[in-house]
């Protein structure tokens, strides 16, 4: 009898399981591979072709800037460029690599660091900061030089076994024409290469950062403002690569759109008139003799504005000192860029125009002349104009302590009579509650100058712009809260060598420095103390004061016209109306012509035929803490105002005055009186 053994159905139950796992493997990867190759093969296969496919740009022509009649101010020329190759430099022994850079460093005048810094991707390690290191795409041309000679050119193409890579080829830069030998630095801007930084915030807004990582982007001026229309759009050029990254042809290519024309309200020619004269002026204040502080007047910086008062469009503006544009085009040096901050060269890239803060002096007038009829004075009013007003122990003077008896805000006006508004800021400043020391107290001086545009900026078409300041209670509080602790410890441990104002100054300030007394009223009456403007704030005041009462906010821009001739106007913008009735404004007007007749201002305008041209003007004299007086003349017609500002450089007239009668002659086309041998 046999008995039972199942130990044979086990090596097949076992094989069993194996041919299982073996068939479900082999189902598995056939599924896999039928899901890559079936189901999204075509993903793939794109994925390949973008990675053999590298996108090079070619960058679109900027567009111009004209001014009014089409002159060109800013353009485009064509210039030499060397450019280095980085897919065939990187494919080099870096022995060979470092030769090539050093020979042609010594071909370009470079070093081989700084030649090296150049063709160094931003971001990589060791690269320097924009604009040394390149921005754009490792698989396009990087431009080391540009404007070198044809000599050089030729030198480089004729030994190309010598420069692996290096190629020379013609490429657009910024150009200035000047005409009329114009500068207007301040009012066109710069460009500079974009940043890692900017590209980085274009990704994170959702936009393509590629085709823009080798533009050159508006800084300053109109070029920053209008940078977006300016630049246009760069062509892609899609070149396929081989595996070890050499160009091996053209996928496909898109040609660039060249940026739109500028077309600003700025005439080349008055332009160059008022950069003229305001050089002029100050060099003519410079000889002269400031019995004050006896030595010359250093008149170290300028600006002068022209603005037509109907549309609030720029014709003119003027900044001193300037520099000349063309030193961003192609790279600057460091020892340039320092030039161009520096405090010792007077800091030419501020523009004192819209970014130069100033005590108005008397030119502020008009303001408190508004503000005393809002208040109940009457324009038939007539007040005492002395030799000066007491106000407690302290002496506020006339300018040159002249004294013309009793008259009226007409009279005021012309002759700038500076104890006229003191009697009325004393007045309204009792009835605000004197020496209460309520910070919300209503000013109708404050509110003036706030209504007609001072403390905020005009909104003009260009960056950087100051907001000057209105120096009323809250302002004083608000100062004194912050620099409290400063003027207590020098009340208390004065330093060696600190003045006996300043002293004097501290110990006040420290006690109740935050109260606004009778001499903060009367000071801000004249447009002294700590109330501040610039001198295109003044403009606008002047043309508001000329066209009837509406603030325009000033534009450089009139129209951009785009490369397929579609044209798209810059319209005028009100930022308001002065809250000034016309029976005033008219008063104002009138008292505003006998400035250049017979009062402050007249003695410069001899012989204007001011019959036809009836110039109003006002003249401002500000006088500043440790340095010497500010020079303000403020002048309109009913189609321009002329704002002309000089620190340190004397009395209103006497250093802005001549400068400013030069240019109305310009802008009325006026044959100058013949001068005396």
């Amino acid at each position: 009898m046999s008995s039972y053994n199942p130990a044979p159905e086990r090596p097949r139950l076992r094989l069993f399981v194996i041919r299982v796992l073996i068939f479900s493997l082999l189902l598995t990867l056939f599924a896999r591979l039928w899901w890559l190759q079936v189901m999204i093969g075509d993903d793939y296969a794109d994925a390949a072709d973008q990675n053999r496919v590298r996108e090079v740009l070619t960058p679109a022509a900027r567009g111009n800037i004209v001014d009014s009649s089409g002159r060109t101010l800013v353009g485009n020329r064509v210039s030499l460029v060397i450019t280095v190759d980085r897919t065939i430099l990187v494919k080099l022994p870096e022995a060979q690599a470092t030769q090539v850079l050093t020979r042609l460093a010594k071909v370009l005048g470079q070093t081989p660091a700084e030649l090296t810094a150049r063709t160094k991707l931003c971001g990589e390690p060791g690269a320097s900061r924009p604009p040394i290191c390149w921005n754009g795409s490792p698989y396009q041309p990087i431009p080391v030089a540009k404007d070198v000679s044809e000599q050089v050119a030729i030198a480089i193409m004729e030994h190309r076994e010598d420069f692996p890579g290096v190629n020379a080829e013609s490429a657009a830069l910024r150009a200035y024409p000047a005409p009329y030998k114009v500068n207007a630095a301040h009012l066109l801007g710069y460009l500079s290469p974009i940043t890692t930084g900017e590209l980085d915030e274009m990704k994170a807004a959702g936009q393509d950062p590629l085709t823009h990582r080798s533009d050159l982007v508006g800084r300053a001026g109109v070029e920053r403002t209008y940078d977006a229309m300016l630049r246009g759009t760069p062509g892609v050029k899609s070149v396929t690569v081989d595996s070890v990254g050499l160009t091996t042809g053209i996928a496909k290519q898109t040609a660039p759109v060249p940026g739109s024309t500028l077309v600003t309200s700025i005439d080349a020619r008055i332009q160059a008139t008022v950069e003229r004269e305001l050089h002029a002026a100050m060099l003519a204040a410079r000889k002269q003799y400031d019995k004050n502080t006896r030595r010359k007047y250093i008149a170290d910086s300028g600006a002068a504005v022209v603005m037509d008062v109907k549309t609030g469009q720029i014709v003119a503006m003027a900044s001193q000192p300037t520099y000349d544009p063309g030193v961003w085009v192609g790279g600057i040096s460091q020892r340039e860029l320092d030039g161009l901050y520096s405090p010792k060269a007077g800091t030419p890239l501020l523009s004192r125009a819209l970014q130069g803060q100033f005590a108005p002096a008397s030119t502020f007038k008009p303001i408190t002349t508004a503000a005393a009829v809002h208040a109940g004075y009457s324009l038939k009013s007539r007040l005492d104009c002395s030799s000066y007003f007491e106000v407690g122990n302290r002496r506020f003077k006339n300018y040159e302590s002249a004294s013309y008896g009793r008259i009226g805000f007409d009279r005021a006006l012309a002759i700038s009579c500076d104890t006229f508004y003191y009697r009325i800021a004393y007045d309204l400043w009792l009835r605000a509650g004197g020496n209460s020391g309520d910070v919300n107290a209503k000013d109708p001086m404050v509110d003036m100058a706030k209504a007609f545009g001072l403390g905020r900026p005009t909104g003009i078409d260009l960056p950087g712009e100051a907001s000057g300041r209105v120096a009323d209670r809250k302002w004083k509080k608000e100062y004194y809260d912050a620099q409290k602790d400063y003027y207590c410890k020098m009340a208390a441990n004065p330093e060696p060598g600190t003045s006996a104002f300043l002293k004097q100054f501290s110990r006040e300030f420290c006690v109740d420095g935050w109260r606004y007394r009778a001499g903060d009223a009367v000071n801000f009456s004249i447009g002294q103390g700590d109330t501040t403007i610039t001198p295109l704030q003044l403009a606008m005041m002047y043309s508001a004061l000329a066209n009837g009462g509406t603030l325009w906010e000033p534009r450089v821009a009139k129209r951009l016209v785009g490369p397929g001739g579609k044209v798209k106007t810059v319209p005028p913008k009100s930022s308001g109306r002065l809250p000034v009735s016309p029976s005033v404004l008219a008063y104002m007007d009138k008292a505003l012509k006998e400035t250049t007749r017979s009062g402050t201002a007249a003695w410069k305008f001899v012989g204007f035929p001011l019959d036809k041209v009836p110039v109003r003007a006002k003249t401002g004299t500000a006088e500043v803490y440790g340095k010497q007086t500010t020079s303000w003349l403020a002048t309109y017609t009913d189609r321009y105002a002329v704002v002309m500002m000089l620190s340190q450089a004397g009395s209103g007239s006497g250093g802005s005055g001549t400068a400013v009668r030069h240019i109305w002659e310009s802008l009325y086309n006026i044959k100058p009186p013949a001068r005396k041998p």
